[in-house]
């Protein structure tokens, strides 16, 4: 056991879910929900429909997991990750939309989405594009300046969101590899998932125990992490989840949904 946490420490566990699609099934959706803290609900423009977003907010209800909006480019057929340049009204439309879909659902169910996190390829441009992470920040502070917008670590995306006076939660992947220049590692390399739940649980525990973003080179970069992010479409999430959940907790971090961490109490 690690002792580095000798002061009060807690950490949000966050997962992208609700993402029924002919690419992921949510057949694991129920099980991550009692295991993360934090559920990132896809808004049917990359996966999802009503009824899944319905589900996920009844199940993350139960579980005492805050909900947030997962907007992404409207393209179901690649699940959101192909990348696409629009005009800057169009873009801002496509959060707010996604926003307002989600956040219906949630008021018909009796809650209320807290954050906001953008998937996939929208994500991936705007943490390497200062102006399009711009629009973005800009977008979702004007909805409602009580949202969370959780963004990667030390990316463009923060860098946007510090310029507003915000709520900032920032992000390490627990099964993503990364570059030197603190981005991700692209999909189409073969090393950009890491699907061992051991590696992943180690992975995590040398980034909070260094509060850095350990590179695939061996480079660390200083940085703030507030949250833990696993991908609910990999096949090993389900483990993934259980091991750092459980390697946090022998750490005595504190776990707790987005909206309960102290720094946005």
């Amino acid at each position: 056991m690690l002792y580095f946490m000798s002061n009060f420490m807690e950490i949000n566990i966050n997962c992208d879910l609700g993402e029924k699609s002919k690419h992921h099934s949510t057949r694991h959706d129920p099980d991550l929900l009692k295991i993360v803290n934090s559920a990132n609900i896809a808004c049917g423009f990359h996966a999802g429909d009503e009824q899944t977003m319905i589900n996920t907010i009844e199940i993350s209800k139960v579980n005492n997991v805050s909900i947030g909006a997962h907007p992404s480019f409207n393209d179901p057929e690649n699940f959101g990750r192909k990348r696409h340049h629009l005009p800057e009204d169009v873009l801002k439309k496509l959060i707010i939309d996604q926003y307002e879909i989600l956040q219906n659902i949630a008021e018909n169910c009796g809650t209320k989405v807290t954050h906001i996190k953008p998937h996939g390829a929208l994500n991936n441009m705007a943490c390497e594009d200062l102006g399009l992470a711009k629009i973005l920040a800009e977008t979702i502070y004007s909805i409602d300046k009580n949202l969370i917008y959780l963004v990667p670590t030390g990316s463009k995306m923060e860098e946007a969101a510090r310029k507003f006076d915000m709520k900032v939660a920032c992000e390490i992947f627990a099964d993503r590899n990364y570059e030197d220049d603190g981005n991700l590692v692209s999909r189409s390399k073969i090393n950009a998932v890491i699907t061992d739940p051991k590696k992943c649980k180690q992975h995590v525990l040398d980034m909070v125990e260094s509060q850095s973003i350990n590179c695939m080179s061996g480079k660390k970069i200083k940085c703030s992490i507030d949250s833990i992010c696993i991908h609910g479409d990999n096949v090993e999430s389900l483990a993934t989840a259980r091991q750092i959940k459980k390697v946090l907790e022998e750490n005595n971090i504190y776990l707790k949904p987005l909206n309960n961490l102290k720094k946005f109490l």
